[in-house]
């Protein structure tokens, strides 16, 4: 960055060849486009005042229906709520089991939540959310237990 005064032939007065890089200049434009980003950008965002309502319910809006659980035993028998049923029957039983919550009609408001064991096989698994999806429920949650 300096210049070299000393060393070298050729006279008195001879500096010689200087073969650093002065990056001096380099350094001050960067430093200077730095400010011109920093007092450009907060004026680039735009601020949009949005009055938002308050998150409180509505008191049309219905609370949301209560699940019917199904669950999936180790050996493939599976149960709705704490009736047996099979998977043939599995579409009657669950909507005898709506039928019975009050839950009657829709099957597009109606929510199913599957619990199975740890050991159940992917066929048996599989199998009760094809049926499920073939009678018309959508709505159909996986229940996992709290990892610790």
């Amino acid at each position: 960055m300096a210049a070299k005064l000393a060393g070298g032939g050729g006279g008195r007065y001879s500096l010689g060849q200087n073969s650093e890089i002065n990056v001096t200049p380099f350094v001050d434009i960067l430093l200077v486009l730095l400010i011109i980003f920093m007092v450009a950008v907060p004026m680039a965002t735009v601020a949009i005042k949005v009055d938002l309502p308050p998150a409180v319910p509505s008191p049309q809006q219905e609370k949301p229906k209560k699940p019917i659980f199904i669950s999936i035993q180790k050996s493939g028998a599976l149960y709705i709520a704490e009736k047996q049923t099979s998977l043939d029957n599995l579409q009657f039983d669950l909507d005898a089991a709506f039928t019975a919550e009050g839950q009657a009609g829709p099957k597009d408001d109606q929510r199913v939540m599957v619990r199975a064991d740890a050991d159940v096989t992917y066929a048996d698994f599989m199998g009760v959310l094809n049926a499920l999806q073939t009678a018309g429920w959508y709505k159909v949650g996986l229940i996992n237990e709290d990892i610790h």
